[in-house]
């Protein structure tokens, strides 16, 4: 092999080629260390707390003066211009898009104003201007109780650090106005000093706990979804636990499935009101979206939520949780093409047709529990005993359990199409046995016509059939906000004006 001065010398062009050669790796070496330099200043500096509080601080805005990124992107939930074919992240009036709800929830403040829910930034905004939270005069008015605002922020934590859990339940809703006006945020799933995951809210440690449970062991990927289990679960309020209280209260004792949930309500004879028509012991569905989530494909694959509703993303040379928590299908390429390599169009397809192929037999499911309760209604006219009406009233209490399950689990429909669709056919075949009960019940009074379906058509048709005033409600609401509330803010913004921050 000859020497490379000789091969230069006899190619001298050889020799520049080097050179240039040489001069580019090095330039480019240059930009690589400088990179990583910079990347590393940046790290130290996204890194290095600005502000000093402890993990009783309820106020977003001061964690974001640590993690700029993460408070910039939380604030994006203030966003309301996406909307998807059914849902979005904009206020839509659900009573005005399908009034058969307000029938299906007669008797129950559900059927005064129920929305499609806006981002996390409005948490306390939105609970504190619908109608279903009444028009209190005072802090021992109103219909519902403290135990309302748990999910609501992280004022709720601090509260209940400060007075205790049980004590916290116990009042009126409107007793603690002035108490949690901080939107859901920072402190509800983050440890202040080492901001690892945390599980703020007692009643999600209480329900592992009697399953046997120790959710302190869960995993960190696990706990990417725990901390959303903390408020998108099905509940109720136990008010034998503690005395005075209404006790947040996960019924999972028995199992995580809709069977099981109904079996547990039903030992224990619990239901959240008695239908206006009907009569039956009727149970709400609350928000069971942990619970349809783990028997999704998504779960059994090691999924979590926050993979999909707050994937990762890089700024700055950064990588970090995106806390923009929204609908994946407003940032498509972030959470489902990680995995998932069709294009964007096709998966949004995908998703719209299980929706469609869902509701299409939730909606069926939705009349025929109308005419079960219309003709409910009928029957008690026409004289039917409590005996004859008892299987009746508990076929209407499972078939609703199971519409209102699939209804009200929020994206049951993709997380979990094959067990919804299967809750919605079993809760069919509750409504449908009702009603041939109360067909033979009919026979047996001599009324052999068709009950009328009402005229429901609209939002204002179907609360005037339940005998609403809706112009009350919306009067007693505006003297609330007139009255109320600016003592609220006033006693909130006093409080606050107290606490330490260290810079």
């Amino acid at each position: 092999m000859k020497p490379i001065q000789e091969s230069v010398g006899k190619k001298p062009m050889l020799g520049w080629a080097i050179f240039l050669i040489t001069l580019v790796v090095v330039f480019l070496l240059g930009l690589l260390a400088s990179s990583i330099m910079e990347r590393r200043a940046e790290s130290v500096f996204a890194y290095t707390p600005q502000v000093k509080h402890d993990q009783w601080e309820p106020r977003n805005e001061v964690w974001g003066e640590n993690f700029p990124r993460e408070f910039e992107t939380y604030y994006e939930t203030s966003d309301t211009s996406f909307r998807s074919k059914y849902n979005g992240s904009a206020m839509i009036d659900m009573l005005e898009v399908d009034p058969r709800l307000v029938v299906l929830w007669a008797g129950y403040d559900f059927s005064k104003e129920y929305n499609q829910g806006r981002g996390h930034y409005y948490a306390i905004e939105d609970v504190t201007n619908i109608l279903r939270t009444g028009g209190p005069t005072d802090e021992n008015d109103g219909p519902m109780p403290a135990t309302c605002w748990t999910c609501k922020g992280p004022d709720v934590p601090r509260l209940m650090n400060e007075i205790g859990v049980a004590e916290f339940y116990k009042g009126k809703w409107a007793g603690k106005g002035h108490e949690i006006v901080n939107p859901i945020g920072c402190a509800d799933c983050h440890d202040a000093e080492t901001m690892n995951l945390r599980i703020s809210r007692p009643t999600l440690i209480e329900a592992f706990e009697r399953q046997g449970k120790d959710i302190s062991k869960a995993t960190h990927q696990e706990m990417r979804s725990l901390v959303c289990a903390q408020c998108h679960v099905e509940y109720y309020f136990d008010k034998k636990r503690v005395e005075g209280a209404n006790y947040l209260t996960l019924p999972w004792d028995k199992g995580m499935s809709v069977e099981a949930m109904e079996e547990y309500y039903d030992e224990i004879e619990f239901s959240d009101w008695t239908h206006q028509l009907s009569k039956a012991p009727m149970l709400k569905a609350q928000h069971p979206g942990y619970e349809v989530y783990m028997k999704g494909i998504h779960a059994d694959r090691g999924v979590s939520c926050a993979d999909c509703h707050m994937p990762y993303k890089s700024e700055g040379g950064q990588k970090f949780t995106d806390h923009h928590i929204q609908s994946p299908l407003n940032n498509v390429s972030n959470s489902c093409q990680v995995c998932h390599r069709e294009e964007t169009d096709k998966l949004i397809q995908n998703v719209y047709t299980r929706q469609d192929q869902i509701i299409e037999n939730r909606d069926k499911l939705e009349e025929l529990l109308v005419r079960a309760h219309v003709e409910a209604a009928k029957a008690w006219e026409l004289g039917a005993t409590e005996a004859e009406m008892k299987s009746v009233l508990m076929g209407i209490r499972h078939g609703q359990w199971r519409w209102d399950y699939a209804a009200a689990s929020h994206g049951g429909s993709f997380h979990a199409p094959t067990e919804i669709g299967r809750v919605i056919s079993t809760g069919i075949v509750s409504a449908q046995e009702a009603r041939i009960s109360l067909a033979r019940i009919f026979a047996k009074y001599g009324f052999n016509e068709e009950v009328a379906y009402p005229d429901i058509a609209t939002k204002a048709k179907a609360q005037k059939f339940i005998g609403l005033d809706i112009d009350k409600l919306n009067q007693e609401k505006a003297e609330f906000k007139k009255n109320l509330v600016p003592q609220w803010e006033k006693k909130a913004k006093e409080r606050e004006s107290t606490y330490q921050v260290k810079m």
